[in-house]
C-alpha cells in the first residue's frame, strides 16, 4: 500500500505529466533525425558492453494484457502482475517516474520508483527511449486522479528502439509513408490498429456464416496457363522447368466450378486475386475476395445468401444493421431493394430499354440521355450497360441488387429463359460503389464454348481484358454440370463500407506501392528509380525537346485577370472506367473538398502517386461532361514535344502552399 506523501507526490507528478512533452515527440529535421538514431546506437553499444544487450533477451513470461487490468481492476487490485510492451512515453520527476506502456490491446500506465525497482535499474530506465520494448512486473493500483496503473517493481528492456517514433502521423502529407512504413502506422495510430482487427473479424465471420450453411473451404492454383473467370488484365510470369507463361489468377471461378463438375456442391474460397489495372481509392492490384458456388440454386438464391452474410457479419463484429460511412447512414436491415438493370435504367433516366428492339435505336436512345458510346460496340446490350453505368450506377446509395444483365457483358452468366438478351445475374450496390457479382452459372457447354470464341475474337481486335479459351473447362462442363448459383464478394470493399475508411489502401496492411529507389543492385536485380530523398540533382538533357512557339496574339490584362488559378490539395485520385486516358481527381479548393476534375493524363501518372500532392488548377471553368462526369475546372500541366512524342508534366508545388491560394 502507499502512503499519503507518496500519493501527493504522484498527484503533482500526473499534473505535471498532463503539460510534458515526451522525449522526442516532436517532428524532427533529417538532421535531429540522424542525430536521435546516433544516441540510439550509442545506448545499445553501452548496454552490450556492460553485458546487458537487449537483444539477447529471448522470452518473457506475462501473465496478463492492459485489458486485462483495465476490465477486472476490482479483482487485480493489490495483486502482482506481469506485462510487457512498447513504452509510449517518459516523465521522469527525480526520483519516481510515469510511462505509458502499449501492448496488442491497449495501453496503461506505469509507476517507477527508485526505491522499488532499485538504484542501477532506475538509472537505466531513465536511459530508455521512447519505442523500447519492455517487460515489467508489478502491483495493480489506482492513482488519487482515478486512473489505473501498475507500480513497477521489475523492469527489463526486451528490445531498444532505433528509429525515433513520430509524434504525427496523420494528414495528406504522411499518406504515403503510412502506408509504405504500414509498421510504424501500427504503433502510433490505435485506429489503424482498430480497422485491421474489424477486418480479421470480418473474415472470421463470413468463414463462421460458410460453414454454418454446409459450404466447403477448398483451394485452387494462383499461377494459371489460362487467365479466366472475369474481364481483366493479367499478370503474367514464366514457369522456367515447364518453359511456359503463366498467369496469375483474375479470379477463382473456373476452378470451383470444376469443383461443383465433381460432386462437392457447395465450396467457397476465400483468397488473393490479381489484376495488372490502375490503381486509385477502390482498386489494388492484388486484393481479396469470397468465390462461392452452389448447386442446385440460382441468382436468386445467391441474393438471399448475400443479404444474410452481411446482415450476419455486421450484427456479429458491429452489433448493427446500421452502418456510417462517409457521413451516410446506410441501413443493412432485411429487406434490401432488388430490381432489374432495364428497370433502373427505366426509373432513373426514363429510357425503357424492353421496349426497344433493334440495336440502332437502342445506340440512338442512349446518346440521347448523354451516355458516351464511343469506343464502345453498338449493340442493345452495350448501350442498357452503358446507360447503366455511367448514369445510374452513382445513384444507389443504399443496398441495391441489379439484376437481369445484358448476355453482352455477362459471358459466364445463364440467359434468361424469358428474355434471351439477359443473363440471370445480379450485382450488388452500395453507396455508389459494385460490392458483389453473381450468376445462375452457365452450365451449356455448347453456349459456353461461343461465349468463349467470342471473347477470343475480342482479344485478337485488341481487347487485352477479354478472355481466353478454355478446353478444359468446356471438358468438364461436357460431364454434365448441375444448376449452380455463384457469388463473389471482394473483401477489402467489404471492410471498407463497414469501418467507414474511403481508400482501398486503409484496409490492406501492405497496399502496392512504386519503389523509392528502385531495386538495390545486390538483389542482382534492376529496376527503374522513382525518387530517392536527398539525392543529387537529376541531370536532365533538354536538347532534343521542343516548346510551341509563343503566342503572338496579345492577351490584356483584364481577361487574363478573369481565369481563377488556384493551389489545389489532391485528396483522391481514380481511374476512370472505360477510359485509358482519363483521370478522375478529388480536389480541395480551400472553400470546397469535393471539387472534381477530370484530366487526360493517365499516360503519364498512376493515381496513387498523385494523392496528397498540391496542384494548380483553373476553377472558374464552366462544368463540363466527360464520360458522364462533370469536370469542375482544369488542372494546369506543362506539355512539350521530345523525339516525336508528346511529354506531359503535371504542375506540382510546394505542399506548404495551402489549399485555395491564389495565384497572381
Amino acid at each position: 500500500m502507499f502512503g499519503a506523501a507518496v500519493k501527493n507526490f504522484m498527484k503533482d507528478g500526473e499534473d505535471m505529466a498532463e503539460q510534458h512533452q515526451a522525449q522526442d515527440q516532436h517532428e524532427q529535421t533529417a538532421e535531429e533525425l540522424h542525430e536521435l538514431k546516433r544516441i540510439r546506437r550509442e545506448k545499445l553499444a553501452e548496454l552490450q558492453a556492460a553485458g546487458k544487450d537487449p537483444f539477447q533477451q529471448v522470452r518473457f513470461e506475462r501473465d496478463h494484457y492492459t485489458t486485462d487490468i483495465h476490465e477486472h481492476f476490482d479483482e487485480l487490485e493489490g495483486k502482482t502482475v506481469r506485462l510487457a510492451g512498447r513504452m509510449m512515453s517518459k516523465r521522469i520527476m527525480g526520483k519516481a517516474s510515469f510511462s505509458d506502456m502499449r501492448d496488442r490491446y491497449g495501453r496503461l500506465q506505469l509507476y517507477i520508483k527508485r526505491d522499488n525497482v532499485g538504484e542501477d535499474v532506475y538509472k537505466g530506465y531513465k536511459k530508455f527511449d521512447i519505442g523500447d520494448i519492455i517487460g515489467i512486473e508489478g502491483e495493480v493500483f489506482r492513482t488519487q486522479k482515478g486512473e489505473i496503473s501498475v507500480s513497477v517493481t521489475e523492469l527489463t528492456l526486451l528490445s531498444k528502439n532505433l528509429a525515433p517514433l513520430p509524434e504525427k502521423w496523420h494528414g495528406l502529407k504522411d499518406t504515403d509513408m503510412r502506408y509504405r512504413q504500414r509498421y510504424v502506422d501500427l504503433i502510433v495510430n490505435p485506429e489503424v490498429r482498430d480497422t485491421f482487427e474489424k477486418r480479421s473479424a470480418i473474415v472470421r465471420e463470413i468463414r463462421n456464416f460458410m460453414d454454418s450453411r454446409g459450404f466447403m473451404e477448398v483451394e485452387t492454383p494462383c499461377l494459371n496457363p489460362i487467365p479466366g473467370g472475369a474481364a481483366a488484365r493479367p499478370f503474367i510470369t514464366h514457369h522456367n522447368a515447364l518453359d511456359i507463361d503463366m498467369y496469375l489468377r483474375i479470379a477463382t471461378e473456373l476452378h470451383l466450378k470444376r469443383l461443383i463438375v465433381g460432386g462437392l456442391e457447395r465450396v467457397y474460397e476465400i483468397g488473393r486475386i490479381f489484376r495488372n489495372e490502375g490503381m486509385d481509392t477502390r482498386h489494388n492490384p492484388e486484393f481479396t475476395t469470397i468465390e462461392l458456388y452452389q448447386a442446385y440454386t440460382d441468382y436468386q438464391g445467391m441474393m438471399d445468401i448475400t443479404e444474410d452474410m452481411v446482415i450476419h457479419v455486421c450484427e456479429k463484429v458491429l452489433g448493427s444493421t446500421k452502418v456510417m460511412y462517409q457521413g451516410v447512414e446506410i441501413d443493412f436491415s432485411k429487406g434490401w431493394k432488388r430490381m432489374t438493370m432495364a428497370e433502373a435504367v427505366k426509373e432513373y433516366l426514363g429510357v425503357d430499354f424492353m421496349a426497344i428492339e433493334s440495336d440502332e435505336e437502342a445506340v440512338a436512345a442512349a446518346k440521347a440521355v448523354g451516355v458516351d458510346m464511343e469506343k464502345v460496340e453498338p449493340t442493345w446490350g452495350h448501350a442498357l450497360y452503358e446507360c447503366f453505368d455511367q448514369k445510374v450506377e452513382e445513384k444507389l446509395i443504399q443496398p441495391t441488387f441489379i439484376t437481369m444483365h445484358p448476355v453482352d457483358v455477362s459471358p459466364l452468366a445463364k440467359r434468361s429463359p424469358k428474355f434471351p438478351r439477359l443473363t440471370e445475374r445480379f450485382e450488388l450496390f452500395i453507396c455508389a460503389s459494385e460490392m458483389g457479382n453473381a450468376f445462375s452459372e452457365l452450365n451449356d457447354p455448347i453456349d459456353q464454348k461461343q461465349r468463349f470464341q467470342k471473347q477470343v475474337e475480342m482479344r485478337a481486335k485488341g481487347d487485352d481484358e477479354a478472355g481466353m479459351m478454355d478446353e478444359d473447362y468446356i471438358n468438364a462442363l461436357e460431364y454434365g454440370m448441375p444448376p449452380t448459383g455463384g457469388l463473389g464478394i471482394g473483401i477489402d470493399r467489404c471492410v471498407m463500407l463497414l469501418t467507414g475508411c474511403s481508400s482501398i489502401r486503409d484496409v490492406i496492411l501492405f497496399p502496392t506501392m512504386k519503389t523509392i529507389g528502385g531495386v538495390k543492385s545486390e538483389n542482382g536485380v534492376s529496376s527503374k528509380e522513382v525518387s530517392t530523398p536527398n539525392s543529387e540533382p537529376e541531370k536532365i538533357d533538354f536538347s532534343k525537346v521542343k516548346i510551341e512557339p509563343i503566342f503572338e496574339e496579345m492577351v490584356d490584362f483584364d481577361t487574363f485577370a478573369k481565369s481563377d488559378f488556384r493551389a489545389v490539395k489532391i485528396l483522391a485520385c481514380e481511374a476512370v472506367t472505360k477510359s485509358k486516358k482519363l483521370l478522375k481527381f478529388t480536389l480541395d479548393d480551400g472553400e470546397r473538398k469535393d471539387r472534381v476534375i477530370l484530366s487526360g493524363i493517365h499516360e503519364y501518372y498512376e493515381p496513387e502517386e498523385l494523392v496528397g500532392k498540391t496542384a494548380i488548377a483553373i476553377v472558374n471553368l464552366p462544368p463540363r461532361k466527360m464520360m458522364g462526369i462533370d469536370s469542375e475546372g482544369m488542372l494546369i500541366s506543362a506539355v512539350h514535344e521530345e523525339d516525336g512524342h508528346e511529354g506531359l508534366n503535371l504542375l506540382m508545388v510546394d505542399d506548404k502552399i495551402p489549399a485555395g491560394a491564389k495565384l497572381y
